[in-house]
């Protein structure tokens, strides 16, 4: 709403200032193709699978480690990016991983070596780089510890931050990492919540939480 503008002495109407307009609170950006995203917060993270070219993909667990793989009804392909572990939680039960690709692996395996989180974050964005994709779509990836952190490889940047409060990061449109909301705490509620989100064309999602001495898994695949 614009306020009602001043008049001088003469009755001429003075031009408003920015003090003179209410501004309403930003809307989220929701109804947007972000691709595939991850929220990481200090105890707890999320990934979403979101795909326009093939959404015929769920979450299974195995052993403790949740895959993305084809469906039964999918289509054949030899697409390298298709199904990959998404979330993976160290040995010692001290950290998890949650990512969009096959970092997942190489990043646990290199926390189990005893690599501060933030190192086995970067070391392993850095060695797979991008997907070698038509889109160049960016490796994304977070880890969830005593320190957590979230990280994005793009072709043109390598970003990795620590982590104080939920943070989005996602492979397009939002691809640096910024907060969010993320109300639930229990991982099944968590993965509901990131299929749920706005954001355009979701298929499954994963999610991880830490109790007192491990972490607690699930998933949704949107049944």
């Amino acid at each position: 709403m614009i306020k009602k503008r001043p008049r001088s002495e003469t009755g001429r109407e003075f031009a408003p200032s920015r003090t003179d307009i209410d501004i309403p609170p930003s809307v989220p950006p929701y109804g947007m193709y972000v691709g595939r995203f991850i929220v990481v917060a200090p105890d707890r993270a999320a990934y979403r699978v979101s795909s326009r070219s093939f959404p015929n993909r769920r979450i299974l667990e195995r052993d403790g480690t949740l895959t993305v793989a084809p469906t039964e009804d999918a289509p054949e392909t030899d697409n390298p990016y298709i199904s990959y572990n998404c979330l993976r939680t160290t040995a010692d039960d001290e950290h998890a991983v949650v990512g969009n690709g096959t970092q997942v692996d190489p990043i646990t395996e290199k926390l189990e070596l005893g690599y501060p989180p933030r190192d086995a974050l970067v070391e392993s964005l850095l060695a797979l780089d991008y997907e070698k994709d038509d889109y160049d779509t960016p490796r994304i990836a977070g880890i969830v510890g005593a320190e957590s952190y979230i990280g994005i490889v793009r072709r043109d940047a390598v970003l990795v931050e620590s982590v104080a409060e939920p943070t989005l990061v996602a492979t397009y449109e939002k691809d640096s990492p910024e907060p969010v909301e993320l109300g639930a705490a229990d991982p099944t509620a968590m993965a509901t919540e990131l299929y749920d989100l706005g954001f355009e064309h979701p298929v499954c999602s994963a999610a991880v939480a830490a109790d007192d001495s491990s972490f607690a898994t699930g998933f949704y695949n949107g049944e």
